[in-house]
């Protein structure tokens, strides 16, 4: 395959940035869309070129870190990251754009790379259980309704890669806030710290500057792991039900 990429190029968060177009030749349709990168930068290198930076780790789509905005799409035309997107979804002879994830709470570090750690901000607001709880319980000694372990695995399975602000019209983090939220509050450990776990990591999603969520459902729809859209409608009843009680305290 012969392919046109249009790169997005930016020194640092301190300068503009442009696409740049490079043409790659020898590309297999088996290649992950990654190991395609890997191909330029290779001749970049060889030219004495600065490679493209971008943002990789497992590749095996479990970590979230391969945000990449392909041909105007969070993790390109497939439901899948972008690790795990091969160049069998593109045809000989196609343009491809590529960017990085836009949102003022992502800030550009370098071409592709964004700083994602707004989202650690969020976990670190109400994540952790601070009762003292000793020694790890055996695994079975907490009945858990099967109901209940379905719905914290489903949300579980958020993996963190920011695509659902990258879709988001507006750029709310909302249902990775509200995966991160749900997962813990369902389960019976995390009950001790449900009204509070909610309000804090709400109000640091808010703090970090993402946007109002206006349930566009573009989010959802570009989700990698399949988040579904009511997980934002469970957190916000889990809010007001928090800030009702709250406000009689």
């Amino acid at each position: 395959m012969r392919l046109t990429l249009r790169v997005w190029r930016q020194r640092n968060g301190d300068t503009d940035g442009a696409m740049s177009t490079y043409e790659v030749d020898g590309i297999s349709p088996d290649m992950s869309f990654l190991e395609m990168l890997d191909v330029l930068n290779e001749r970049l290198i060889l030219e004495g070129e600065d490679p493209v930076a971008f943002d990789h780790d497992c590749r095996e789509g479990i970590c979230g870190a391969c945000s990449l905005v392909i041909n105007g799409d969070a993790h390109g035309p497939e439901r899948t990251t972008t690790c795990q997107l091969h160049m069998r979804s593109f045809r000989d002879g196609d343009t491809i754009d590529i960017e990085p994830w836009r949102a003022a709470a992502f800030p550009v570090i370098k071409d592709l790379v964004v700083d994602r750690s707004a989202f650690d901000r969020i976990i670190q607001a109400g994540g952790y259980v601070t009762a003292p709880t000793g020694a790890a319980p055996e695994a079975h000694a907490t009945p858990v309704p099967k109901p209940d372990a379905d719905f914290a695995f489903e949300h579980a399975e958020c993996i963190g890669c920011g695509a659902c602000v990258a879709a988001c019209p507006n750029g709310a983090a909302m249902l990775f806030t509200s995966a991160k939220v749900n997962h813990l509050n369902v389960l019976p450990q995390g009950a001790p710290e449900r009204e509070t776990r909610v309000l804090d990591m709400v109000a640091q999603m808010d703090t970090e500057g993402f946007g109002g969520c206006t349930l566009a459902g573009e989010c959802a729809t570009a989700c990698p792991k399949g988040i579904p859209l009511f997980s934002i409608t469970a957190m916000n009843k889990e809010w007001l039900r928090a800030t009702r009680k709250a406000g009689k305290r």
